[in-house]
């Protein structure tokens, strides 16, 4: 049965699924459209063990589902606003880059 996870639960998911770069790159690969294992596995130019192995844990995170068809299985982001969400951080992220909190941070190797 589905349960509606709290607002915990969902950062601590996403955060697990962000903290591995093969899964960064499965998601973000995935934000672009759907894709089967074996065309991932060649695009990240990583093994499909190795690559099923992070698919399975974005499926436990619930962030990617799987779509049969016939004989092979799509996988495809849990949420269209998932991938908005990638966009967001992404932008958030290089926001912050951009924007030094301390004027000599480069001298410091700090922020």
């Amino acid at each position: 049965m589905l349960t509606v996870a709290s607002d915990i639960d969902v950062l601590a998911r996403f955060g697990r699924a962000l903290a591995d770069p093969i899964r960064c790159r499965i998601l973000l690969a995935l934000r672009r459209a759907p894709a089967y294992p074996a065309d991932l596995a060649e695009a990240l130019g990583v093994s499909r063990t190795r690559l099923s192995n992070h698919l399975a844990c974005l499926r436990d995170c619930g962030l990617v589902v799987t779509v049969p068809e016939g004989r092979r299985t799509r996988y495809e982001l849990a949420d269209d606003r998932l991938g908005h969400v990638l966009d967001d951080l992404l932008a958030a992220v290089v926001a912050v880059e951009a924007d030094k909190t301390c004027p000599d941070a480069d001298a410091r190797g700090c922020c």
